[in-house]
């Protein structure tokens, strides 16, 4: 689900069933599910041809939001059919927007899937294949915001990378605000454009609030803005060997006002 952001469009208000007004499900919609490998490659193929075509009119340019969520299963939605878990905001972005109903991820392990959609290509062609430490091959991706940055866009990156541990900025990104490895529920450390700070609270809150500070900014360009959610993954610890704390201990942390959420379910 990649949708083009107008920001002189009026929003369509529905009424919150419920939901907090923060967190991953307040203003940007809150997340979208993982896109499938044939969406970046269009992406890509496009924006090969506009390194030939020129730069074009930068206000015929759309600007882009793209929202990836951890862990998150298909059928864990409203809009999907589940009877318990209210995503009202979601909801809105499938109603309005476009549903892939005939998808699929390319892997089941992680970074391979992000290096996919990042780049449009299979596993066996960029390279990474497993969740060990990658963090030399990911800082040498191409990936769609490094096409878009060459064309005249303003990139930011806010979140979990999660291609090796290493938290620095990556190239193709005017503005990086990354965790380092699988990142912290609470409290996060992050790395912004090369310096770390401690934050406070729900790190789902922390990133959405660098998103949104990313969106407010005045600016001239057009921009792409990838919001990469450590939500809902649980509190694991990822070692460079691509080992992991003990599993059966780790489980999803809320934040503390979404903690009774669904006690009644």
């Amino acid at each position: 689900m990649l949708n083009p952001i107008n920001p002189t469009s009026r929003s369509v208000e529905r009424k919150n069933r419920g939901h907090a007004d923060r967190g991953w499900s307040r203003c940007l919609g809150g997340a979208v599910f993982r896109l499938v490998t044939v969406v970046a490659s269009t992406i890509l193929a496009g924006l090969t041809l506009a390194e030939h075509a020129g730069a074009g009119d930068a206000a015929s340019r759309p600007n882009f939001v793209i929202v990836l969520v951890d862990d998150l299963r298909w059928d864990e939605l409203s809009c999907t059919g589940h009877p318990v878990v209210r995503t009202t905001h979601i909801d809105r972005l499938a109603y309005q927007g476009a549903r892939f109903r005939n998808a699929f991820a390319t892997t089941p392990l992680c970074s391979p899937s992000r290096a996919s959609f990042l780049t449009g290509q299979y596993p066996h062609h960029h390279g990474i294949v497993d969740n060990t430490n990658r963090s030399r091959q990911s800082h040498r991706l191409r990936t769609f915001p490094r096409l878009l940055q060459q064309a005249g866009y303003e990139t930011a990156f806010v979140g979990k990378w999660h291609m090796g541990n290493d938290d620095t900025p990556r190239p193709g990104f005017d503005f990086w605000a990354g965790l380092k490895g699988q990142g912290t529920s609470f409290d996060p450390v992050v790395n912004i454009n090369g310096h770390r700070k401690k934050m406070a609270g729900h790190t789902t809150d922390a990133l959405t609030d660098l998103a949104l500070s990313f969106l407010r900014r005045p600016r001239q360009k057009p921009f792409c803005l990838y919001l990469s959610h450590k939500a809902l993954h649980p509190e694991l610890i990822q070692y460079d060997d691509g080992s992991l704390s003990d599993p059966s201990a780790a489980r999803f942390l809320p934040a503390k006002r979404h903690a009774k959420l669904y006690a009644d379910a």
